[in-house]
């Protein structure tokens, strides 16, 4: 009996890496549709109040013009869906946001539509709007619960009383800005009827999740709504459900009977895909002089529209991380006249631990400890929020193998000494954290009489290498090689499965695809091995599987370091090395999981020194919406990054003994870099990003510092 090769490990090539190159993959809007009409959005002008009169008669009378639409128009949705507020496309005429889908051109031309969308004329009642997130806002209140199901208000022990004894005491302000999703692929839905049946070429992270809110929207059966998602250029959390261009194309389909195409200008996907939320973090840490911490608290003040009462989960990642026997966390939020935000790159932990893990740094700084010894100090036994012990948990292994890697040892405590020439030099370090999360899923599983097998599962693959690791987990399961197999995804037919999204997918896909190749092993052997005529199949999924596994903490931990050099003179900022140490269950295959963390770390350096939305509070819009203002890394300000994956064998996770990797990665980026800074210039900047502006700012600090100081400007005095 010949021995097949073990896959799962294995640094496997991008198994559509062809069809990619080669044009072959199909994206959401590249499926051959006939007779195509297209859809143009008309946006509000105003960001609260009501519109009053829409004039579709200049717009009519264009050549190509099929419809516009209104919300008078519109055909209706089921008003008792279980949907977001802001996904009920012109279903009334008030105006929640500024850039909210008031109207629609539809017409037989792209060119059609968009001349006819700018035609349409609309009249508006306007009313006093606030789009500006304040920590004095009146109107914050406690979220009643987070996106990961937490209340907004958590805590353990005597917070306050601890606080008040205890002898290091660290109390700073933080905040993070709207940050966009910017995926290379923009939103794109081609919306086909065929009678009551509903057809979306989406680009969707969740073709099953989706169809099930699509077929609530538009009061259908699930099995009459077929999501295709076969390929899709990135997401980050933007396209987990759908949104509201794709409600419109599918509104505009119904209308005019027939196939609608929209995709998104850049410019459009600031105005309507969802965003983070900006924060205002305020974290107290209190400890003994020898540096174990005695109280956490961390109170988190973000934004959510008047429609939707979304919280992020932003102070989540921080009832967990260190031993400390009290704390308190709080999510705060205020109601404004925004556009809702949502998911997006690690949602929460990504600003929630730029703001613990700065803290952690200046408390290392004001006890005289080293920043990784006080993190390994004060490593927990347990789960502190839950008590829960954790599945696996090498965070110290992390740090232990990062510093050793980055040359930590040879660092100088003492910020603002080092300099080349003109350039201050800094490093950092800060600690990554990303939930565990595996959520129910079904998988089929067919042998073929001709010896191959096809595996059918409703995932989706961003990008990302979802598509080959899942080949690979199929592959090992049935004992072939990966010749032998196709794995079909994309589509909300193929069964029951959760999005691409909270670093879930391989984990919850893979369990499920690794179960239905083994019962299908098992029911040939009943067969002798042979396949019967027609093939054969079995369904697999693990709800129960998941109800029946041990009840443990379950997280992924990585250490990342950087080193960074400022321009004394101006202010620039380059960040020389980043370093990310990574532990996070078997790893399926170590080249797309290093491209993962590479990109995610990129992420993470373009929130700490470019990405900012910056919010005109005088028309309720952001001012810069395209890449021409809005600012995120390009090839030149990525510096060497080096990944390196820790073995961890976690069997109690799933029986692949993968753990989700897609957001670890950024998570704590952000903060090694802004230690880092705050090493090289002997100043704290605790808003993001660290711009030049900010960086001269901190340079004027520093240098008038030195002056106050007793003996400056003596030989071997600090130079700011």
């Amino acid at each position: 009996m010949t021995t097949v090769e073990q896959s799962v490990g294995a640094p496997v090539t991008r198994v559509d890496g062809l069809d990619k190159v080669t044009g072959a993959a199909r994206y959401a809007y590249e499926f051959p549709t006939r007779d195509v009409s297209y859809v143009w959005p008309v946006q509000a002008t105003i960001a609260r109040g009501r519109v009053t009169e829409v004039d579709p008669a200049p717009a009519l009378a264009l050549p190509g013009v099929l419809a516009v639409l209104d919300h008078t128009s519109a055909p209706r949705l089921n008003a008792e869906a279980q949907a977001s507020a802001d996904l009920f496309v012109l279903q009334s005429p008030q105006v929640a946001y500024h850039g909210q889908i008031v109207a629609a051109v539809v017409a037989t031309s792209l060119e059609a539509a968009r001349e006819g969308a700018a035609a349409v004329r609309v009249g508006y009642e306007r009313e006093p709007h606030d789009v500006v997130l304040r920590a004095d806002d009146e109107r914050l209140e406690i979220a009643e619960t987070v996106t990961d199901g937490s209340p907004g208000l958590v805590e353990r022990g005597d917070a306050d009383g601890a606080w008040a004894t205890a002898p290091v005491r660290v109390d700073a302000t933080y905040t993070t800005p709207v940050e966009h999703p910017s995926p290379m692929e923009p939103h794109a839905t081609i919306a086909v009827w065929d009678e009551d049946r509903l057809t979306l070429f989406n680009s969707d992270q969740g073709p099953y999740m989706s169809a099930q809110l699509m077929s609530a929207l538009f009061g259908i059966e699930l099995g009459a709504v077929e999501i295709v998602a076969e390929y899709i250029g990135g997401g980050f959390g933007s396209k987990g459900i759908p949104r509201s261009p794709t409600v419109l194309a599918a509104l505009a389909a119904r209308a005019v009977e027939r196939p609608v195409k929209i995709a998104l200008t850049r410019q459009q996907m600031f105005q309507l895909i969802p965003y983070r939320s900006p924060t205002i973090q305020r974290v107290r840490l209190g400890a003994e002089r020898d540096g174990r911490l005695t109280v956490i608290q961390h109170e988190s003040v973000q934004q959510r529209s008047a429609q939707v009462p979304f919280a992020d989960q932003t102070v989540s990642s921080t009832r967990m991380m260190y031993a400390a026997p009290h704390a308190r966390t709080t999510v705060k939020v205020a109601p404004l006249d925004v556009m809702t935000p949502a998911w997006f790159r690690a949602p929460g932990h990504t600003p929630g631990m730029f703001a613990l893990e700065s803290a952690v740094d200046e408390l290392a700084g004001a006890l005289g400890m080293d920043p990784v010894e006080l993190r390994i100090r004060n490593e927990p036994e347990t789960d502190p929020e839950s008590g829960k012990p954790f599945s696996s948990r090498n965070l110290v292994a992390c740090l232990r193998e990062g510093a050793a890697r980055f040359g930590w040892e040879r660092r100088d405590p003492a910020p603002g000494i080092r300099r080349e020439g003109r350039w201050l030099l800094g490093t950092g370090v800060a600690a990554s954290h990303h939930p565990d999360y595996t959520f129910p899923s079904s998988a089929v599983a067919r042998a073929e009489e001709d010896g191959t097998y096809r595996v059918r599962i409703g995932a989706a693959d961003l990008g990302t290498g979802a598509r080959t690791a899942l080949t690979q987990v199929a592959a090992d399961a049935l004992g072939i090689p990966l010749s032998r197999l196709r794995l079909e995804i994309g589509r909300a037919s193929l069964g029951m499965a959760p999005f691409a999204g909270g670093s879930l997918g391989t984990a919850s896909w893979g369990w499920a695809v690794d179960k239905a190749c083994r019962a299908l092993l098992k029911e040939l052997d009943t067969y002798g091995g042979v396949v019967p005529d027609g093939g054969l199949e079995v369904v697999a999924d693990t709800a129960e599987d998941l109800e029946r596994r041990a009840d443990l903490s379950r997280h992924t931990f990585g250490a990342q370091f950087a080193q960074v050099r400022v321009d004394g003179d101006t202010g620039e900022i380059r960040v020389d090395r980043m370093l990310g140490v990574f532990a996070a269950g078997r790893i399926v295959n170590p080249h797309t999981a290093r491209s993962q963390f590479l990109g995610a770390m990129t992420m993470g350096l373009s929130m700490a020194l470019l990405e900012i939305g910056e919010v005109d509070p005088v028309f309720g819009d952001f001012a810069n919406h395209d890449f021409a203002g809005y600012h995120i890394a390009a090839h030149a300000d990525v510096p060497r990054l080096d990944v390196v994956l820790l073995e961890e064998d976690d069997n109690t996770t799933n029986p692949v003994g993968a753990k989700g990797i897609g957001e670890l990665g950024i998570v704590g980026a952000a903060a090694a870099i802004g230690n880092a800074f705050h090493h090289a210039t002997g100043e704290r900047v605790r808003d993001l990003p660290i711009r030049v502006e900010r960086s001269r700012d901190a340079l004027r600090a520093a240098r008038a510092t030195e002056r106050r100081r007793p003996g400056a400007g003596e030989p071997g005095s600090r130079v700011g």
